[in-house]
């Protein structure tokens, strides 16, 4: 009878251990990383460091002075020229969502990986919704 019981309670916490470790290879399986969603995450204190005082924190900039970048045809259409403007600078006239800009923007010391970072949440923010993701590799061309 003795061994019986530490016989069940053997399997008892065999199959306990067993049936943990498939939840903790499923929980691993799902926590994969997800490049987009972490590079979105990691380029949203970015924008608010070092973008938003111009293009305020919705997005929306400021009518006639700092151009949106929330739905912004601008950045829509034109990616490359958007991270450019991250890594280098912009000064010219732009015209986004009919609206004509003729400022100047800085260029910010952020690293290849923070600009495509900051680039991708700016993507995926306020309306914007682009799935193709900005890489370092395609910022460093740049």
């Amino acid at each position: 009878m003795k061994n019986q019981f530490f016989a069940i309670c053997f399997l008892a916490i065999n199959l306990a251990c067993n049936s943990n470790s498939k939840t903790s290879n499923t929980l691993t399986k799902n926590q994969e990383p997800q490049p987009l969603e972490d590079s979105i995450k990691r380029g949203q204190p970015i924008y608010k460091n070092q973008c938003s005082v111009c293009h305020t924190p919705s997005g929306k900039g400021i009518p006639n002075v700092f151009p949106p970048l929330a739905e912004s045809d601008y950045l829509i259409k034109k990616q490359t020229e958007s991270i450019k403007a991250i890594k280098h600078g912009l000064s010219g006239k732009i015209i986004v969502n009919g609206v004509t800009y003729n400022g100047s923007m800085p260029s910010f010391s952020l690293s290849n990986q923070e600009i495509a970072d900051v680039m991708n949440y700016i993507n995926n923010s306020w309306g914007n919704k682009n799935s193709d993701v900005v890489t370092v590799d395609k910022v460093s061309e740049l």
